[in-house]
This record gives C-alpha cells, sequence and structure tokens, in this order.
C-alpha cells in the first residue's frame, strides 16, 4: 500500500486576537499594554489523502477550511500537530515541495492584471523552470481541455470572471502538480462555467492522478467531484468517509415524488408536503416510513409515477451542522 499523498495528524492553529475595551481610553491603554486571547481555528485534525484521490473538505465560514489549507500548502505555520504532504513538511516551504504542489483561491489572482494572460503563464513558465517542451506541452492540453484559445493574448483586466477563473485554474497547472488544493474554484461562476470547471478537474484527475482536496460551497461541485468528504466545524472534524455514508448516517426523511391522475387529490395526509403542482406532489417521509407510506400511495390512488429520493447533500450537510455541538467561537476567514 502506498504512503499517502497527504497525511494529517493532530494538526491545529491557534490566533492570538487583539482584545480591546470601547473608546479612545482603551484604544490609548491597548497601545502600552496590548492584550490578546486565544482562538482556536483548527483542532488537532487527522485525515490522510490517497494518492490519486479528491476529496472535499466541507464546513461553514468560519470551520477552519481555509486555514487548513494554508497550512498544508506551507502559507501558515501549525500551531501543533503534524502534516505531510508528498512526504515534505510543507511549513518548511522546500523548493521540491512547492514544485509538486498547487494551491488555487477563488478570491485570489495569480495572473498579473495588465499584461496578457499567455505572458503571465510565461512567467510561470519561469519561476517552475520548466523545459520549453514540457511547458509547450502542458500549455497545448490545458488550453484544449479549457478552450483557453482565444483568451491567451488578452490583458487579464479584459477577461469576464469566469474567463479568468479558467485561466487562474490553467496558470495554476502547467507545472503538473501532483497535489491540488482547491479553495472554492468555482466561486462566483454561472452554472455553465461551474460545470465546465468541474468536468476539466475530473478529466485532469483521471489523465494525471494528481490527488485533490476541495473545498466548495456548491454541493454540485462536491456530488459531481468527490467521492469521500470530510466535514469541520469550529475546527473539529464531524465526518470523514465516502459521500453516500454522511447521506445514509445523517438524513432521516426520503423524498417521494408522486404523479397521480386526479390534479385535485391532497397527499398531504401521507407525510410533509413540500410542494403541489396539479397531480405531482413532493412529500418528505420519515426514512423507516417510506416502504409503508409508498405502499398506501400505490393502494389509495391513481398513480402515473412514483420516485422515491435521498435528500440532497446540501440538506445533509445542513443537518450536520445543526446537530453539531459548537458552544465556542471561531475566527473569521473569508472563504472558510
Amino acid at each position: 500500500m502506498s504512503d499517502p499523498a497527504i497525511r494529517v495528524r493532530g494538526l491545529a492553529k491557534t490566533y492570538q486576537v487583539p482584545v480591546r475595551g470601547a473608546g479612545l481610553r482603551e484604544a490609548l491603554r491597548s497601545l502600552v499594554r496590548r492584550e490578546t486571547r486565544p482562538v482556536e481555528a483548527v483542532r488537532s485534525i487527522d485525515f490522510d489523502v490517497a494518492p490519486g484521490e479528491v476529496v472535499g473538505f466541507l464546513g461553514p465560514n468560519g470551520a477552519g477550511k481555509t486555514t487548513s489549507l494554508k497550512m498544508l500548502s506551507g502559507l501558515l505555520h501549525p500551531s501543533g500537530g503534524e502534516a505531510r504532504v508528498l512526504g515534505y513538511e510543507p511549513f518548511r516551504r522546500d523548493n521540491d515541495f512547492l514544485r509538486r504542489i498547487t494551491l488555487v483561491m477563488g478570491q485570489r489572482n495569480q495572473l498579473v492584471w495588465d499584461i496578457p494572460v499567455i505572458d503571465s503563464f510565461d512567467r510561470n513558465r519561469a519561476i517552475y523552470e520548466l523545459p520549453a517542451e514540457r511547458y509547450r506541452r502542458a500549455l497545448d492540453e490545458l488550453t484544449e481541455l479549457l478552450e483557453l484559445g482565444d483568451l491567451l493574448p488578452k490583458p487579464v483586466r479584459n477577461l469576464s470572471l469566469g474567463e479568468r477563473m479558467k485561466c487562474e485554474v490553467a496558470v495554476s497547472l502547467l507545472h503538473a502538480p501532483d497535489v491540488l488544493f482547491l479553495d472554492e474554484p468555482t466561486i462566483g461562476l454561472d452554472v455553465t462555467m461551474q460545470r465546465r470547471i468541474r468536468e476539466f478537474l475530473r478529466e485532469h484527475n483521471r489523465r494525471t492522478g494528481a490527488s485533490i482536496l476541495l473545498t466548495s460551497h456548491y454541493m454540485a461541485d462536491i456530488e459531481a467531484l468527490c467521492p469521500r468528504v470530510v466535514v469541520i466545524h469550529h475546527g473539529r472534524i464531524l465526518f470523514d468517509g465516502p459521500r453516500a455514508d454522511l447521506v445514509a448516517r445523517f438524513s432521516t426523511d426520503k423524498t417521494l415524488i408522486v404523479d397521480v391522475a386526479d390534479p385535485e387529490a391532497d397527499l398531504s395526509a401521507y407525510g410533509t408536503l413540500v410542494a403541489k403542482d396539479g397531480g405531482r406532489s413532493t412529500l418528505r417521509v420519515a426514512k423507516q416510513d417510506t416502504p409503508e407510506v409508498t405502499s398506501r400511495i400505490l393502494a389509495d390512488q391513481s398513480v402515473l409515477d412514483l420516485t422515491v429520493e435521498d435528500p440532497s447533500i446540501e440538506d445533509v450537510i445542513d443537518r450536520v451542522f445543526q446537530d453539531a455541538a459548537a458552544p465556542e467561537a471561531s475566527p473569521s476567514e473569508s472563504s472558510g
């Protein structure tokens, strides 16, 4: 069995946050005697990511996601615990380590605003000391997969958000990293562009075998890309396992979509009526009651079609957060 691409044991990060009372007197006093209090952003988390695995890293804003990714990519020094990425300690920022990873943050720019996209690409070629042939091969592949041909000669300032995000993803992958840390890579994009980015990442993972740790508030990203999810809340891991197991463990309801011949039929007696459109009713039913309720509907009504669905992953994640005991506050982060 191969070693994990990412190995985290007891990883923690504590910030010292300034504390000051209101008013001019307190402001002046803080200049002489500064007081702080510790705030735990990440609290002793453990997980592994195997080579080639794609893992969703989920949590609300302030949960510790971005702090964790910054520690794993070497931007932050941990307060405790151990992290290994491809066998390296990230915070040491060895050149060999940096050549094998990338960090894409949806709200941060790598491209230079006033120059053509291709010039930013060429700058990264120089930074990573990529041989000309390898650079050309990577550029051609990324241009094809992401349809960048018309964008490369344009100054970055002239790109739409979706076009710029495609180029941000591409420039991060020119050096063919073995590990991708993706923090909200589809944030702010329209539905069509989100789908294109997801399709590209899935194909990139298939072609290269790169490991991916992905945060996103768009559950479609997680459902399309991540067979496994890690859920973090207030700096602690609440769940780590297959996405399907998360649904099975935390969902207590099923959704029944029932089409009946009579458009006036009232099916609210069978469960919680979520929506009704003519003869189609959407019901929410307790999971353990679903077989019995389904049988009753089929026996009582003139059913044209009946579908039983699990709740969406978004609904399940909301349930996880609602049920989590979280008495302490955590520091705010721009994207979690």
